[in-house]
Order: structure tokens, then C-alpha cells, then sequence
């Protein structure tokens, strides 16, 4: 598989000493706009890799914060074409950033699988996050994303052990994401100690950059979680700033983007703080 750009990102981000700070917004929430505003802006606030999650209707592993942001997208008429609609637009003046795109498989199903990994290739796309594919589900779509030259992330958990591990991490490419709590997204905060622990050992099993999320919310705690892990991810915290920022009907205001470019740029001097040092 040739070099993405989420292979050069880590790559970069390892030579500057520090992990990655990886963000998660919904597409289409509250509009495709906003969105495409919010996905320019982002770098510029300190972003090194941009999540942009597909709305579906049954998001089992997201928290009330993804959750509502979904449905806000979904009834704005927000749909897994318009979704790489507005990465095609992204990418008209932004060829570096990665974009990985996260959801579930219902809607890629319902599009082709085939297509899907065509459309997603020619509209920028780098990387997938499917939550609910697993590995014993390869043929499906991961196999055919990685032969067109898009990363396959797989999500590892606490509850992930030694004997599953190698499962999980098979045909799995770009970063690994850790799954820092049992539980939906954005409901605990993650203990530092444990997650050092269990990035040791998802390295003994892979020379893949591991990704930690779900829970940070704060700069302290970016920094905390970067001191060991390759990269942070930040997504309920993100998502429910634009839900803040939102007027009475849900609808963008002009508070929306500089809103989240502020607590970006904050979530980014956290993970900026984690140094460690640089390979000779």
C-alpha cells in the first residue's frame, strides 16, 4: 500500500516530538455549510488529522453529543453523498490535512460497498472508521478500502485482550484507535495510568501510531493522554461546542466558528505540551 497522508501526518508529528491531535466533527451538523466552514478552520486551529463522522440513524456506539448532532444532520437532509460532497470541497483548498471518514457500515451498504470505496477515494478521503465491521468481516470493505489506498483504522478497547489483539490488528492501517473507557463516547474521562498501559501493550503487537479517544475534554487531560500515546483524539467535546453555539431552532449563528476554532486552538496547546523525544 503506497504512503497516505495519514502515514506522512504521524510521520511528521513523530519528528516534531509530539502526538497528533486528532478532531471529530459530524457532517452536515447543523448544515453542510457550516460544516465545510468549520473543516477549513480547524487546521489553522491546530488540527493534525480531521474525523468526519456519516450520520446514521442508530449510532450505537456514540454518546448524546454525537448522538444529537447526528440526528441535527440527518434532519437537515444530510446524506453519505453530501457527506463526500463537502470533503471534495475541503480538498479544493486543503491537499494535506487527512480526512477520515467514521460511521457506521448501514449506510455504505446501502450505497455499495464498490462505489462506496471509488466515490471516497476520488472525493480525498484517507482513512475509515466503521465501528460496528469487524475483522472476521474483512471481504466487506475493508480489504477492497485498502487495495484503493485508504487507510482501514481499527478501534481497540479495554476490553480488547492479548488473544484478540492480533485479530483486530490484522489489516489494520494508518493508526490504531484506543478506545480509552468502556462505554459510549463522551461519557467518562479517561485515566491517564491505564490508558499508558495499554498503548505499551497495543505497541508490543504493532509498530502502527496508536490513537487514544473518547473522553478528553480538556487541555490537561490532551496533555496527559499525549505524554504517551501517538496521538489524542478529541470528538463529544468538539461536537457539543457547536451544539452551545447553536440558536433556539438549531440553527449555525455566528458564534459557531469561532467557537470551536477556540477550544480547538486550546485542545491543541494540551496536546502541543505532551513532548517526548525526537529519534535520532
Amino acid at each position: 500500500m503506497t504512503e497516505t497522508r495519514i502515514d506522512r501526518r504521524f510521520a511528521a508529528v513523530k519528528a516534531e516530538g509530539r502526538p497528533a491531535f486528532v478532531t471529530f466533527l459530524t457532517a452536515g451538523d447543523p448544515d453542510p455549510a457550516t460544516t465545510l466552514a468549520l473543516l477549513a478552520a480547524l487546521p489553522k486551529a491546530g488540527a493534525d488529522v480531521i474525523e468526519l463522522g456519516m450520520p446514521f440513524s442508530d449510532p450505537m456506539a456514540d454518546g448524546p453529543a454525537v448522538q444529537a448532532a447526528g440526528l441535527r444532520a440527518l434532519k437537515g437532509g444530510m446524506t453519505l453523498n453530501k457527506t463526500l460532497d463537502l470533503v471534495r470541497e475541503f480538498r479544493k483548498t486543503d491537499d494535506v490535512t487527512p480526512i477520515v471518514l467514521m460511521g457506521y457500515y448501514n449506510p455504505i451498504y446501502s450505497h455499495g460497498s464498490e462505489a462506496f470505496v471509488v466515490d471516497a477515494k476520488a472525493a480525498g478521503v484517507d482513512g475509515l472508521i466503521i465501528v460496528d465491521l469487524p475483522p472476521e468481516a474483512d471481504d466487506e470493505l475493508c480489504l477492497p478500502a485498502l487495495k484503493a489506498g485508504l487507510n482501514f483504522i481499527r478501534l481497540a478497547t479495554p476490553t480488547t485482550d492479548d488473544k484478540r489483539l492480533p485479530t483486530v490488528l490484522t489489516n489494520t492501517s494508518g493508526f490504531v484507535y484506543y478506545v480509552s473507557i468502556n462505554g459510549i463516547t463522551g461519557s467518562a474521562a479517561p485515566d491517564a495510568s491505564r490508558v499508558a498501559e495499554a498503548v505499551d501493550r497495543i505497541k508490543r503487537h504493532t509498530p502502527l501510531p496508536v490513537a487514544v479517544g473518547f473522553g478528553v475534554r480538556t487541555a490537561e487531560q490532551a496533555a496527559a493522554i499525549g505524554a504517551n500515546a501517538d496521538g489524542v483524539v478529541v470528538g463529544s467535546a468538539i461536537v457539543q461546542a457547536v451544539a452551545n453555539s447553536l440558536d433556539a431552532e438549531g440553527r449555525a449563528t455566528a458564534a459557531t466558528v469561532p467557537a470551536v476554532e477556540a477550544l480547538v486552538s486550546t485542545l491543541a496547546r494540551g496536546v502541543r505540551a505532551a513532548r517526548r523525544p525526537v529519534a535520532a
